[in-house]
C-alpha cells in the first residue's frame, strides 16, 4: 500500500523543520495581536461555491466533494479564509469589533501534483476584519515580510496590486475594457480563457499557459481605470509601505484567482529554482465584501495565506538540516570530564530564554570539542574557558562564519535569538 497521490508523509526528520515553522507561527502572529482560530476541514459546499465562485478553477475542478447520508453537499476545504469567516458571523467575532486572526492547518484541492503543489497541502494565513484603512493591509504585509525574515528567508520580491474598492465602480469600468479588448483578441485566447471571458475575465489574466503571455501584455491595466477614491487608498497604501522601508514593485497584472478579492493584493514571490515552476510563496489581499456575501453584517477585511510546503522547501534551499540545537557549550580547562557546575548553570540559563543548548560531554581540548559542535548542527558555539570565567563572560562563535563576541550571557542570548536560523 503507498499513500495518495499527491498526499504525502511528514518524517521525523522532515518534522523538527515542520515544528520549527509552526513555532515561528505563533511567536510573530502573537506579535502582532493576531489569535489562533481553527475551522474544521470540511465545510459545506455552498460556502465555497458563494465565497470563492464557480466559474473558479477551485470550484469547477478542484474540490474534494461528496454528499454525506443526509444528501448534503460537503467538501474538504480548498482554503481557509471562507471558513474563518463563516466561523466569524455564526459566533458574532464580528459584532461591532475588530478581529485579528490566524490559522495554520491542512488544505485539499485536487490538481496535478508537481514540485511545491500537493493535493493535500498546508498553508499559514491570517485574517484581519473591521478594519477599512489601508494601515490594516500594510499590517499584514509587515507581518508577512517578518516571518520570512525570522525563517531566515531572503531573495522574495514583493508585487502589489488594485482590484478596485469593494463598491465595484472602479472593477466595473476595468471589467468592461478588459472584455472589449479580449473580444477583439478573441481568436488567440485558449479554450479556459474563452470560457473565462463572460464569466470572469479578470481570470485570464492569471493564466499559466505561456501561449497567452502576449494577449495578456498588451490587455489594459486596471490602474488606468480607478476612480478617485480607489486611487487615494492605493497611493496611501504605497505611502506607508514607503514609510516602513518595505521593497515592492506595482505588477499591473496581478490578480488573485478567487472571486472575493477586492481592493490592493499582493503575492510575495521567488526565483529560487527549489519550487520548480511554482514562484509564489505568499498571496492575499482585501475582501471588504466577503462577510456580505455569506450573510453576514458588512465587515472590510484584509489577509494572506501561504504554503507551508513552499516555506520549508525555501528555508531548506538556505541551508537549513534537521533538528539542530541553537548553540554548543564548549567547556574547556575545568576538568576532564567537563560539565563544570558554572557551564551546567550558563546552560540552564540560556534553556530558560527559551535557546536550545547542546552541551559537551566527556571533556577534550578545544579542536575537538569544535569538531563535536560542527556535527551538532549548531548556529553557534558557546565558549568557556579560563578567560571568559574570569571576566564572567562567555564567547559567541558563529559557526558558518562572521565575528565572535565575549559578551555576558544575557548579551549572548540576545545574539543569538537575533541571528537564529532555521533548524
Amino acid at each position: 500500500m503507498q499513500a495518495v497521490r499527491g498526499m504525502n508523509d511528514v518524517l521525523p526528520a522532515e518534522a523538527a523543520r515542520w515544528q520549527f515553522v509552526e513555532g515561528v507561527i505563533r511567536e510573530v502572529a502573537a506579535g502582532y495581536g493576531y489569535r489562533e482560530i481553527r475551522p474544521p476541514l470540511v465545510e459545506k459546499s455552498a460556502l465555497f461555491c458563494a465565497a470563492i465562485g464557480e466559474a473558479t478553477d477551485i470550484v469547477e475542478k478542484e474540490m474534494y466533494s461528496f454528499a454525506d447520508r443526509g444528501g448534503e453537499s460537503l467538501s474538504l476545504r480548498p482554503e481557509a479564509t471562507a471558513g474563518c469567516m463563516r466561523a466569524g458571523i455564526e459566533h458574532g467575532l464580528f459584532h461591532n469589533r475588530g478581529a485579528r486572526l490566524w490559522y495554520a492547518g491542512p488544505m485539499f484541492r485536487r490538481e496535478r501534483p508537481q514540485k511545491g503543489r500537493y493535493r493535500q497541502f498546508h498553508q499559514f494565513g491570517v485574517e484581519a476584519v473591521g478594519w477599512r484603512g489601508p494601515d490594516i493591509d500594510a499590517e499584514i504585509l509587515l507581518l508577512g515580510a517578518r516571518f520570512f525574515r525570522r525563517l531566515g528567508i531572503r531573495g522574495l520580491r514583493l508585487e502589489i496590486n488594485t482590484l478596485g474598492g469593494a463598491g465595484g465602480e472602479s472593477r466595473a469600468r476595468y471589467r468592461a475594457a478588459l472584455v472589449d479588448y479580449l473580444q477583439k483578441n478573441q481568436a488567440d485566447l485558449d479554450e479556459d480563457s474563452r470560457r473565462r471571458l463572460h464569466k470572469n475575465p479578470l481570470r485570464v489574466l492569471d493564466s499559466k499557459n505561456p501561449a497567452m503571455a502576449g494577449v495578456i501584455a498588451g490587455a489594459p491595466q486596471i490602474t488606468d481605470c480607478l476612480n478617485a477614491a480607489d486611487e487615494e487608498f492605493f497611493s496611501a497604501l504605497r505611502g506607508l509601505l514607503d514609510a516602513a522601508a518595505v521593497a515592492y514593485t506595482v505588477n499591473p497584472r496581478l490578480v488573485r484567482g478567487l472571486d472575493y478579492y477586492t481592493g490592493p493584493v499582493f503575492e510575495f514571490v521567488t526565483d529560487s529554482e527549489s519550487l520548480g515552476a511554482q514562484n509564489a510563496v505568499c498571496a492575499g489581499g482585501r475582501y471588504d465584501g466577503l462577510a456580505e456575501t455569506l450573510g453576514g453584517r458588512p465587515a472590510p477585511a484584509a489577509g494572506f495565506a501561504c504554503g507551508l510546503e513552499r516555506i520549508i522547501a525555501l528555508a531548506a534551499a538556505e541551508g537549513g538540516g534537521g533538528a539542530a540545537p541553537d548553540a554548543y557549550l564548549i567547556d574547556v580547562g575545568e576538568g576532564d570530564g567537563g560539565g563544570a557546575s558554572d557551564a551546567l548553570a550558563i546552560a540552564e540559563t540560556m534553556r530558560d530564554a527559551g535557546l536550545a543548548i547542546q552541551c559537551n560531554r566527556g571533556g577534550g581540548a578545544m579542536k575537538k570539542q569544535m569538531k563535536r559542535a560542527h556535527r551538532s548542527g549548531a548556529a553557534f558555539a558557546v565558549i568557556l574557558a579560563a578567560d571568559e570565567r574570569a571576566a564572567g563572560k562567555v564567547t559567541v562563535k558563529p559557526m558558518h562564519g562572521g565575528e565572535q563576541r565575549t559578551v555576558g550571557i544575557k548579551d549572548a542570548v540576545q545574539i543569538i535569538k537575533s541571528e537564529k536560523q532555521w533548524p
